[in-house]
């Protein structure tokens, strides 16, 4: 019989399904889970299951009897899978999911902060329309996708149907090559002249130590055309206190941030610092959470699980991943 432990089941909204699986099991929840309760809360389990909650080399040596690690979201940066590899303990994860949610969600920004609707909407609560004098008022900037660039870092799933959406909305899309290509490449814009001839910048790569701190104060300096930074990616990608200064000194027209570095961030992190201005919009890592995509994950995750008692394990992850 497996037994098996969800380490942080708050992560998914209360109104999603978590089916039992199709195999002998006792299935174990907790709402959430602080570091110093994961190896009391996983002796003696055989399948993990963790959103965000953190398995180390020092947790795993204590869990003998771990066989797999099913990871309940795409990244698993809070796995030492290099541990897991070298012990036999599988990791899997959840893709594909959040094909529609993702895109949708940064699109929401990018239109939110080009048409200036948080300061509009913030104008006419406050009467600004009754004493405008007329049918209308020109206090914030609007500006039509159409027409615009839109620069994608990361060609994955979700970069390829952030794409679509943009040129839906007749935007001239791009994708950046890697850093240190200094021509075009395989279709992907040489990384300088990608941020200098963006209008729209979003960020759908993975946090690994190549990506971290992807965009600091260089890459802000590069951004002729002022950009609108979209980040619904990782938190680490972007330089917080770099992102301040580049809003302060005008480098950038605003920006729509889903994730933090730290999350929850301290109240006095850079991005909350921030949140308040009329170009930041600052959403709580919700990008993914639609409750369909979350279902799609729900029922994936499971799915996971089946196929490794089975003996056809799925979505495995190398150990350099």
């Amino acid at each position: 019989m497996e037994r098996i432990v969800f380490l942080d089941r708050e992560t998914l909204a209360p109104q999603i399904a978590l089916r039992r699986p199709g195999f002998a099991h006792q299935l174990r929840e907790y709402s959430r889970t602080a570091p110093e309760q994961v190896v009391e809360r996983l002796q003696g389990a055989t399948i993990a299951i963790t959103n965000k909650v953190a398995l180390r080399e020092a947790q795993l040596r204590e869990l003998p009897d771990l066989r797999l690690i099913a990871v309940a979201a795409t990244g698993t940066d809070c796995i030492d899978k290099a541990w897991c590899s070298a012990q036999g303990i599988a990791v899997c994860n959840i893709r594909g999911y959040a094909v529609s949610t993702v895109p949708e969600h940064t699109f929401a920004l990018i239109l939110a902060l080009r048409r200036s609707l948080v300061p509009y909407r913030r104008e006419v609560l406050a009467g600004r329309w009754q004493r405008a004098g007329q049918f209308c008022f020109f206090d914030h900037p609007i500006a039509d996708l159409a027409g615009a660039r839109l620069g994608i870092v990361g060609r994955g799933v979700l970069g390829r149907q952030v794409a679509a959406l943009g040129r839906a909305f007749g935007m001239d899309v791009i994708f950046a090559a890697r850093k240190e290509a200094t021509s075009d490449v395989s279709g992907c814009v040489a990384w300088d002249r990608f941020l200098a001839t963006s209008d729209v910048i979003t960020l759908h790569a993975p946090l690994t130590p190549q990506t971290r701190g992807l965009i600091s104060m260089a890459e802000f300096r590069a951004m002729r055309r002022r950009p609108l930074l979209i980040n619904t990616a990782r938190g680490g990608l972007v330089n917080e206190a770099d992102l301040t200064t580049a809003l302060d000194q005008g480098l950038i027209a605003g920006a729509g941030f889903d994730v933090s570095v730290a999350e929850p961030p301290a109240a006095d992190s850079p991005l909350l610092r921030i949140a308040a201005r009329d170009n930041v919009i600052l959403t709580p890592h919700v990008a993914w959470a639609s409750d369909q995509a979350q279902q799609a994950l729900a029922d994936q995750l499971i799915g996971h699980l089946e196929n490794f008692v089975a003996g056809s394990p799925s979505n495995l992850i190398e150990a350099a991943a």
